[in-house]
């Protein structure tokens, strides 16, 4: 994980979107399987609030939150400090090459990680390396392929082509949801069940919130850098991208649907 280019970077807008997900908005699907003593490792935990949550509900357990980024892993330290969170902890981490002895967690736990590694197979089997005998890798990615939004725009299609080929160049699987079954079966999981979920952005504040934050972006984030670094886009492509971004958030009729594929693979 730390030798990999993450598309989207940690610019503020980025980071939004991460504190917006909960346990509940995304770890529904493995909320069942959490005892009060679980150990819970949290790969790619990015700002920490899903591992929050997770330690809430395993109150004599533990979470240990794992991230590539020194910067955000400073942050969930400083939002969720021991004194007030003793069963929470935050280190750098490489998904790649785990810090942790073989069978140490009873859930490992990855959250919209896989469809930026170049070797997502690679990783789950580090994470399998990790977890104890009967405990579950719980892993959930969005499928860019799937999303879909009304009304259409031109715009917005040049933009989930942008996106393809800037993901793509940076050896990541976009549509990673629909690839996810295969990659934990690839890492030597037979015990698989597969379930889906969306976000769905329809509200006036919904689509002020989603439209908004790509809107900033797709002209701000290490995406656009990339994108032009690639030179698969200009500052003024980028900038339509965001303008349509915007248009879209001000239609009361506008929807946008974030399909997810999760799997819990049991050891």
């Amino acid at each position: 994980m730390t030798s990999e280019q993450y598309t989207h970077g940690h610019h503020e807008s980025v980071l939004r979107s991460h504190l917006w997900r909960t346990a509940q908005n995304s770890a529904q699907f493995l909320l069942a399987e959490l005892r009060e003593d679980a150990r819970v490792l949290d790969v790619g935990c990015g700002p920490g609030n899903i591992s929050a949550d997770l330690a809430a509900r395993v109150a004599r357990g533990t979470v240990t939150g794992i991230d590539q980024s020194p910067e955000v892993v400073t942050r969930a330290r400083r939002d969720y400090p021991t004194e007030t969170h003793p069963n929470l902890r935050f280190d750098v981490g490489d998904v790649f090459s785990l810090a942790f002895d073989d069978a140490t967690f009873d859930v490992v736990y990855v959250h919209q990680v896989l469809q930026h590694l170049s070797d997502p197979v690679r990783a789950l089997r580090e994470m399998r390396r990790v977890v104890k005998d009967g405990g579950v890798v719980a892993a959930r990615d969005a499928d860019y392929g799937g999303f879909v939004w009304f009304p259409g725009d031109p715009l917005l299609e040049r933009w989930m082509d942008l996106y393809h080929r800037v993901t793509e160049r940076n050896g990541a699987q976009a549509n990673g949801g629909r690839h996810l079954k295969q990659w934990v079966r690839a890492a030597g999981f037979e015990d698989v069940a597969v379930t889906s979920s969306n976000w769905t952005y329809e509200s006036a504040e919904e689509r002020e919130w989603w439209g908004g934050l790509w809107a900033e972006r797709v002209v701000a984030s290490d995406f656009a850098r990339q994108a032009q670094e690639y030179d698969l886009a200009t500052p003024e492509d980028l900038a339509a991208m965001s303008s349509a971004f915007r248009r879209w958030a001000q239609d009361p009729d506008a929807i946008f649907i974030v399909p997810s594929v999760e799997v819990l693979a049991r050891h």
